[in-house]
């Protein structure tokens, strides 16, 4: 069994479903975002909600199922395209189970249920990460491509290097719910 990963009581905010929120990091337009549960946003992540379509009412920007990390330094924007002169924000959907490392930078459409992004990598816009998707570190998705399900990415340009084994939904699964167990406050 892995040791705890200890975090300051005082620096996370937690909710009524278990999510695991950083005061260090920065939500714009809360209203706009959805926590499935037990997702971690972690220190100066940043996660724009306030991106959205023009018009009335609260929009679903950014969808995070279950189970979900979003690591230090994150950045995640819905993706935008200029259609007929009008500049438009489209959704981001993520599934259960999805980490995703470090300093990476998400203007993915959709990423699966577990799917593991590394460190420092750029998900390009519009992207589609299929269910089960390993992205290696330092990676760089361009905009509109599609990650198969079951496949490892690495490069830049990020290309598809190996298929992964069909256990991969069940490792991604363990690890997820032990990282979210080993997340425990240090009390003072």
């Amino acid at each position: 069994m892995e040791p705890p990963i200890y975090y300051s009581k005082a620096e996370f905010i937690e909710t009524d479903t278990g999510n695991k929120v950083s005061r260090r990091a920065t939500i714009a337009g809360p209203q706009n975002i959805i926590l499935g549960g037990k997702t971690i946003i972690s220190t100066g992540a940043i996660i724009r909600g306030d991106l959205r379509r023009t018009g009335p009412g609260h929009a679903v920007v950014i969808s995070l199922g279950r189970y979900c990390l979003v690591g230090e330094g994150c950045v995640m924007r819905p993706p935008y395209k200029t259609y007929r002169g009008n500049f438009n924000y489209y959704p981001m959907k993520i599934g259960d189970h999805v980490h995703i490392g470090a300093n990476s930078v998400v203007e993915a459409a959709q990423i699966g249920n577990h799917v593991e992004i590394g460190k420092n990598c750029v998900i390009g816009k519009f992207t589609i990460i299929k269910d089960c998707a390993k992205i290696a570190d330092n990676t760089i998705i361009p905009p509109n491509t599609v990650v198969p399900a079951l496949s490892l990415f690495a490069g830049n340009p990020g290309r598809f290097v190996e298929d992964l084994p069909e256990s991969t939904q069940e490792m991604v699964e363990a690890q997820t719910k032990q990282y979210y167990t080993r997340f425990q406050p240090l009390e003072r």
